[in-house]
């Protein structure tokens, strides 16, 4: 693996879970990882007795006025400090490129296989995707690019994703990024879907390749992470960050196949710019 290129996992009271890291070497990753966790967790000893050097801790008092939460409610139970972070982190260790990934991923899998048919196999070796993907990032102008959801494929075969086999606008839990293509995610909660809509909004472009897919732990069924303050809060508080956010072009929605959720629904002809077909330009001479 190159050596300008890591992985920052961020953890967060489970320092005896740590399924991303098995499954970044189970599936043939070798590049460095990092564990990015801040000072207030309690199971820090924990983290640093298991992980070491690779394991980098920010204070999040020190960062906390620097980023904007959305709330006056004081709670520092968020994600959105350590990713606002890792970019910081990178440039101290000497890393250009890196994949930002939560702590909770048992599987990475392709969506499709060589003829384009929808499949969900394991991939064998992440280094290849992982500079597969470095290689379409460095290609558009992309602020950062995401792996797929499980979510993205609600009906399996039949769902809309997996017959399009089409560049998603929008980037979600993974995140491709470089340190030469800066930006900022907004929000205590829901914070990427805020981030890809505000500033989509603005002309920026998020990607979701719909080839490789991220299995995660089911939500809020383990403690640590992100499950204490989901449970205080609801997953509608959640959703209405984003439309806090972004009251223009998201509202609170449902989403699921028999079984519904709670979750946000982003209007797309609201949300981003639009390139016009050719058919619909005008000539400027005639016009005069």
């Amino acid at each position: 693996m190159r050596n300008d290129f890591a992985v920052f996992i961020m953890v967060w009271g489970r320092p005896e879970k740590m399924w991303t890291a098995r499954t970044l070497r189970r599936q043939g990753y070798t590049g460095k990882i990092f564990y990015v966790a801040d000072d207030l967790d309690e199971t820090l000893p924990a983290y640093r007795e298991k992980y070491g050097d690779d394991l980098l801790v920010f204070s999040k008092i020190e960062v906390m006025d620097q980023f904007d939460p959305g709330d006056n409610t004081g709670d520092l139970r968020s994600t959105m400090y350590a990713v606002n972070v890792i970019p910081r982190l990178a440039k101290e260790n000497d890393i250009k490129y890196f994949m930002v990934l939560c702590d909770d991923y048992t599987r990475i899998a392709y969506k499709h296989n060589a003829q384009l048919e929808f499949t969900d196999k394991p991939v064998k070796s992440l280094d290849e995707a992982f500079l597969a993907l470095l290689d379409y990032f460095l290609r558009t102008d992309a602020l950062t690019i995401a792996f797929a959801q499980t979510g993205d494929f609600i009906g399996g075969k039949q769902s809309k994703k997996a017959k399009d086999i089409m560049v998603m606008r929008k980037a979600m839990n993974s995140f491709l990024c470089s340190i030469d293509r800066p930006f900022r995610f907004l929000g205590r909660m829901n914070e990427d879907v805020t981030t890809y809509v505000n500033l989509g909004h603005k002309g920026n472009l998020f990607l979701t390749v719909p080839n490789i897919v991220i299995h995660q732990k089911p939500t809020q069924s383990e403690k640590g992470g992100l499950t204490g303050m989901y449970l205080d809060y609801g997953t509608y508080t959640k959703s209405f960050f984003s439309v806090m956010y972004n009251p223009s072009c998201v509202r609170i929605g449902k989403m699921g196949d028999k079984h519904k959720r709670i979750h946000h629904k982003v209007i797309w002809d609201n949300a981003v710019p639009c390139i016009i077909g050719e058919q619909y330009k005008k000539d400027l001479v005639e016009q005069v």
